[in-house]
């Protein structure tokens, strides 16, 4: 195809051997249009590449030869839906090649493009999976969204640059091809007369590719469920037959049977509960997870039950004790620690591995496991031979004889002292009370919640009485402070005013939905304290670098964020709300995105915090509707600013938001003065359709910037803050955009623009009620 030849719907074009076909289709169910290349003769249509795959098209749009691009144009429109960006002149030909490539040549020897370099969910004979050593970037295949929808899915494939494979779930491994031979081969892919399997590593680049030895027709693919196949044509049966299916086996997906549940292979089902735990639903399947059967406190007795032969959770804390009863001893003295393994060596030391909150991805094994120690309580063993009594807290030992009198004891105690409190509290609520000790009686791990109960005295002595000089910041829900544990363990304290908007059911909401969370890129919270005098204090861990507010809208702290580290940032902040969204067994939406809530570590790895205002949604569900619209000028949703729906679009927006507030340096409510434009988001729009977009960036960063990769958050922040949240990205997409260097980014459209009749405090937190009386309205213009 060249010069002015194109293709629309009913048209297309065939490779010269008249097995592949490039043209539009509609797949599945969908109305939507797509180009994409399939397999010519072979029914149901199998598709092995799509173009356009996150911007579906009407049946008037063209695909044909346009400024030495080949792009995708609808009829009367200025800018091409798909394009092949690249920089050519304006004689060039594509061709659709006998293996399924089509490429785009100007006459040489190379082709200056090819599909195969911008792979979706299929890699054919003859296609690389390639690493770049110079320039760090690879080819990432991504699984189909579902059948009807060829857009990103969960599941991706790539090459690590070790040349072994990796599998993902969202942001989570869970399959590793392993190392290969020395011969060049991938130790799962075995020698066989079909496949010709071939791996290049030299200091330019690593790359696998593999050929048929026979005129057989194959494929590999990353299917929707998440497995990596190899799929042969049989034309004695007309259909696609299983050669390699990797993961081969169910337990071998991350986390298949979900939370405090183990999965062994040789069982039927594969999932069942741990001992002391049942089914979270008698209704729901059973990767929904497991629950807690006996509901305990901090303060109560408990044992473990030891499962052997296992393999281990991920991401445990690994701590050095002298012996296993010392490690046990310090799983017990943790409230929220679920569960130890003890690794005794003989040459390399001891290590002791605690588990804090959920357990996942447990998996029984017929031999050579691991052995790992269950936390329950007391009471869920009948007798002490159900349980090595070494691994009884010695507390538990002492009062067996008498643990009926004992519980009766505490039982009395427990009322005397709740029915005390609500007649003698003066400033907390009646309600309010029934709600904390609802909370505090609730079983923590039955709710998946494993946080610490702290005792105002303890806070109090961290803090050093809560002394001025510990004082990290402060804001209108109260004042947290640096204090210290008598381990040693630095934390945070968060002791909300009782003036606070925060109540007891935000306090309670955030306790609830952090300790359930688990991520490099979520804040963690250890402890709360909810009793004294209407005192509501939260416990998280310390992070020492504060907000990030704190670094990019300070004229001197600014300059020690670099572009580079300005990057990872924004990628940390995007894995977190993946997870959150996407990739967590509870959908959250946050509310309350803004950059004094994103949190660094010591090496400036960034965390969400601060869940007051989240809320959990369940099943397929994205979005839902308050009554009270609350959360923080400048970052909040024109949908939910206005009619309180809210979903995870609307922390798509204040995502949009952050990424050009970290990009300019400047809060997207500083341009009050502007002649123009009255807010970041009119601003970083206007530079965008006058060409200049690089004019956003902060001054300190144009020696040190990547050109590209700044235009291209440019490009994703616009997206995620258009006025349509139905045309804003999902976080996964997002992750996508940013990552994948051969993807082609839409255009985005006007974003929701938000003006006001005067000024409010750009960092306070409003509710539907209190709007400091400002009129929010939307312009009619027009970008260019």
């Amino acid at each position: 195809m060249s010069g002015n030849e194109y293709l629309s719907v009913g048209m297309s074009l065939s490779s010269s051997n008249g097995r592949f076909e490039l043209g539009f289709f509609r797949p599945g169910q969908s109305s939507n249009y797509y180009i994409g290349i399939w397999f010519k003769n072979i029914s149901p249509q199998t598709v092995v590449w799509v173009a356009n795959r996150v911007t579906p098209i009407s049946s008037s749009t063209k695909l044909k030869i346009l400024d030495g691009n080949l792009a995708l144009v609808a009829d009367g429109a200025q800018n091409p839906v798909w394009s092949t960006n690249i920089t050519a002149g304006a004689a060039v030909l594509a061709t659709l090649g006998d293996n399924g490539n089509l490429v785009l040549s100007d006459g040489g020897a190379k082709p200056i493009w090819q599909s195969f370099d911008h792979p979706t969910n299929t890699y054919l004979p003859g296609s690389k999976i390639g690493y770049n050593k110079r320039t760090k970037t690879k080819q990432v295949f991504t699984s189909w969204k579902d059948l009807d929808d060829p857009a990103p899915g969960l599941f991706s494939f790539d090459n690590n640059g070790n040349m072994s494979f990796l599998l993902w779930n969202g942001t989570e491994e869970y399959w590793n091809s392993g190392p290969k031979f020395g011969n060049g081969t991938l130790r799962y892919l075995k020698p066989n007369p079909t496949f010709n399997f071939t791996i290049i590593d030299n200091e330019n680049e690593s790359y696998f590719t593999f050929t048929i030895k026979t005129s057989l027709i194959s494929r590999f693919v990353i299917d929707i469920n998440g497995q990596h196949k190899s799929l042969a044509w049989l034309e004695s049966t007309q259909e696609w037959q299983s050669m390699i299916a990797e993961p081969s086996q169910e337990c071998d997906v991350y986390a298949h049977c979900g939370p405090f549940s183990i999965c062994s292979q040789n069982s039927s089902p594969v999932c069942a509960c741990l001992y002391g735990f049942e089914y979270k639903s008698q209704n729901a399947l059973f990767f929904d997870g497991c629950v807690r059967k006996t509901r305990f406190k901090c303060e109560d007795s408990f044992g473990f039950k030891m499962y052997p032969n296992v393999r281990l959770p991920r991401h445990p804390q690994n701590i050095t004790t002298e012996n296993q009863a010392e490690c046990e001893s310090t799983c017990l003295n943790n409230c929220s620690c679920t569960a130890y393994a003890y690794h005794h060596h003989n040459s390399n030391g001891s290590r002791c591995s605690l588990w804090i909150g959920q357990l996942l991805n447990l998996k029984q094994f017929d031999g050579n496991g691991s052995t790992i120690y269950i936390r329950l309580a007391a009471s869920e063993f009948s007798n002490v031979e159900d349980i090595n009594s070494r691994h009884l807290s010695g507390k538990l030992k002492a009062i067996i004889p008498t643990v009926a009198v004992v519980a009766a004891a505490l039982l009395a105690f427990t009322i005397f002292y709740v029915c005390y409190r609500r007649r003698t509290s003066l400033k907390i609520t009646e309600r309010a009370v029934e709600a904390m000790d609802e909370m505090i009686d609730e079983d923590s791990d039955e709710n998946g919640i494993g946080v610490q109960f702290f005792t105002f005295q303890s806070i109090s002595e961290a803090t050093d009485n809560f002394l001025d000089a510990n004082i990290l910041g402060k804001g209108g829900f109260g004042t947290v402070y640096k204090g210290m544990l008598p381990g040693g363990q630095e934390i945070a304290v968060k002791r909300l005013s009782n003036q606070s908007r925060q109540g007891i059911d935000e306090f309670k909401n955030e306790i609830v939905l952090i300790a359930k969370l688990q991520h490099r890129n979520l804040v963690k919270l250890i402890g709360y304290y909810c009793m004294q005098a209407g005192e509501k204090i939260l416990i998280y861990e310390h992070m020492a670098n504060r907000s990030l507010d704190t670094f990019i809208f300070n004229q001197t702290r600014r300059l020690l964020l670099d572009w580079t580290k300005r990057f990872d940032i924004i990628l940390g902040i995007v894995r977190g709300l993946v997870y959150l969204h996407h990739d967590s067994r509870l959908r959250i939406i946050h509310r309350d995105m803004k950059t004094n809530n994103i949190l660094l570590d010591e090496e400036m790895t960034p965390k969400i915090s601060d869940f007051g205002l989240a809320r959990m949604v369940v099943g397929n569900t994205f979005e839902a509707n308050t009554k009270k619209v609350a959360g923080t000028y400048g970052y909040m949703s024109p949908e939910y600013a206005l009619s309180g729906l809210f979903s995870t679009k609307s922390d798509v927006f204040s995502f949009g938001v952050i990424i050009l507030e970290i990009i300019c340096g400047k809060k997207n409510t500083s341009f009050y003065q502007h002649e123009e434009v009255s807010n970041l988001l009119g601003y970083a729009w206007k530079l965008w359709n006058e060409g200049n977009a690089m004019d956003l960036l902060d001054d300190s960063l144009l020696e040190c910037c990547k050109e590209c990769e700044v235009l291209k958050c440019i490009n994703v922040g616009l997206l995620c803050v258009e006025e349509d949240p139905n045309r804003r990205p999902s976080m996964p997409i997002v992750f996508l955009m940013l990552t994948d260097e051969s993807m082609n980014l839409p255009k985005p459209n006007q974003p929701a623009f938000v003006t006001r009749n005067h000024i409010c405090n750009d960092s306070s937190t409003i509710e539907s009620d209190k709007l400091c009386s400002n009129q929010l309205t939307f312009s009619a213009q027009e970008g260019r």
